[in-house]
């Protein structure tokens, strides 16, 4: 089981928090936590998303239009 501290909101406080064991199969890296002190569980977000920049151009031939 891996082992973080992360806030609890049950516990008010900084808590040591841990994966329990994953039946999807994710193993250490399973999105549930559960809190060692309340037994409170949480899901870590694992979606990452990129936004897309706008190039310089765009931006100032839009100020020109406007």
């Amino acid at each position: 089981m891996s082992e973080r501290e992360l806030y609890c909101d049950t516990c008010e406080g900084v808590e040591p928090f841990e994966a329990p064991p994953c039946a999807d199969g994710h193993g250490a890296d399973c999105p549930e936590l559960v809190c060692t002190g309340c037994g409170a569980a949480v899901l870590v977000p694992s979606v990452v998303f990129h936004l897309a920049r706008r190039s310089g151009r765009r931006r100032a031939a839009a100020r020109r239009a406007a």
